[in-house]
């Protein structure tokens, strides 16, 4: 019996995060139309009463609840969820490298700073006339450095990756406002700004826009890794028990070098993306962009003490995140309610994630 208990508990954490997106989804297009009812009538009534004062015939006013029956839901829609895939893009690769890297015990703070430093780069390049391949290259082996710098800065002169991350996170943001001279770079983005990420698709069999396929590629690719190649099987090992990992003859350093030099590789590639969207090359840009990519990994069940997480749950992480964004504009909750609102968010995976933790402990003993 407690091991058909366990069973369906293990189901059910893995369906957690689906059943959070639906119960978002669901929850906001009810908020929605209730909303549009509410504004429908006040709009019917204040005509009614300004023909009643003007001497004329009033109309007569549905009551909110026929409204509601007769208004159609504006969030559930085609335009709506390709708006939010597209704002998804930049978490979501961000999130394939940061899934990587927390699976193994670390954390990177940086992601944010090095997505605004390779946007700044990749716009440079443009605006100095290279082609645009190469300057979309340039921006990813940006990343790549930053990240491998990182790796370093953990495996070699053994600073803890809060540390180490954190010091990257000024420094790329530093680097970034300087090679702007601490204003937007304004490049000829060409068909990366006006194809890349569009809100209807050409030609229209995509469905998404090319950004929101490249995001699903990536996502492909951090998953054949942690499946079907060593590398993969060393970062859970390293994250599940560093020690353990390395009597079993783990490279942990290397291991560890090639992790954070992928996450910048993927917050590189973050960036460009950011610059397609964009159009400019903004070194203020993806501030707090690391806090939503951390919470998207927790959110889809990595954990922070390493071990745990994976590329289908990083990606109905980072749904959930800008689903909570597009969700809180379309039903106008200000900006500073929806900070506090991923803010909590993120406090609620974490002890989601402790309670998950001492649970299987519990279980084990």
């Amino acid at each position: 019996m407690s091991r058909a208990l366990r069973r369906l508990s293990g189901r059910l954490d893995a369906a957690g995060p689906v059943l959070a997106l639906l119960a978002i989804v669901l929850g906001f297009a009810a908020a929605s139309q209730v909303k549009t009812a509410y504004d429908d009538h006040a709009l019917l009534s204040e005509r009614a009463a300004r023909r009643e004062r003007a001497g004329l015939e009033a109309e007569p006013v549905p009551t909110r609840l026929e409204l509601l029956q007769r208004t159609g839901n504006r969030f559930l829609t085609a335009n709506t969820f390709r708006m939010t895939a597209n704002q998804t893009v930049t978490i979501a690769i961000a999130a394939m490298g940061m899934t990587m890297v927390i699976i193994s015990g670390g954390i990177d703070l940086g992601v944010g700073s090095v997505i605004a430093l390779t946007s700044v780069v990749t716009a440079w390049c443009l605006r100095e006339g290279w082609p645009i391949l190469p300057s979309v290259a340039a921006g990813i082996v940006m990343g790549g450095v930053c990240g491998a710098v990182n790796g370093l800065a953990v495996t070699r002169l053994r600073v803890v990756p809060f540390i180490a991350t954190l010091g990257m996170w000024g420094f790329a943001r530093g680097l970034a406002k300087g090679i702007a001279s601490e204003q937007k770079i304004d490049a000829p983005a060409g068909w990366l700004g006006t194809h890349v990420l569009v809100r209807v698709p050409d030609p229209p069999w995509l469905l998404v826009s090319p950004g929101v396929w490249i995001a699903l590629a990536v996502a492909v690719l951090a998953w054949l890794v942690l499946r079907n190649t060593p590398l993969g099987r060393h970062v859970y090992a390293i994250g599940s028990s560093e020690a353990a990992a390395r009597l079993c003859g783990v490279r942990v350093e290397r291991t560890k070098l090639v992790l954070y030099t992928l996450a910048g590789a993927c917050a590189g590639l973050a960036g460009v993306l950011q610059f397609c969207r964009l159009t400019v090359g903004d070194p203020t840009t993806a501030i707090g962009t690391e806090l939503d990519v951390i919470a998207a990994v927790v959110i889809g069940g990595g954990s922070l003490s390493g071990g745990e997480g994976s590329v289908a749950g990083s990606l109905l992480g980072a749904l959930i995140m800008a689903f909570l964004r597009v969700g809180s504009d379309h039903v106008g909750i200000p900006s500073w309610v929806q900070e506090m609102l991923i803010g909590a968010v993120i406090v609620l995976a974490v002890a989601v994630d402790q309670w998950r933790r001492r649970r299987s402990a519990g279980s084990s003993a």
